[in-house]
């Protein structure tokens, strides 16, 4: 699962997401999601003007955490498949 940290990165700097929309251009609507962890895609743009913006790299606002059950079976040598 992918998790966003804007939140957290955000408190530290005790930055607001408006103080985020303002620095980078993104909209806030953008920022909200993605600080609310509602966003399913992300501008690869996007996360660069964040990570310049904050003075950050990206692992500190965006990270994999592993899944309790496996989202596939696959092996090596083997076809992935994606369960449900």
């Amino acid at each position: 699962m992918i998790k966003i940290l804007l939140s957290r990165k955000l408190g530290e700097l005790r930055w607001t997401q408006a103080d985020l929309a303002r620095k980078t251009g993104i909209r806030p609507s953008t920022i909200s999601e993605m600080y609310h962890e509602l966003i399913d895609r992300v501008n690869l743009e996007h996360l660069d003007l964040i990570c310049e913006a904050l003075d950050c790299e990206l692992d500190e606002i965006i990270i994999r955490v592993p899944n309790e059950q496996p989202k596939i079976d696959s092996t090596r040598a083997g076809k992935a498949v994606h369960k449900k």
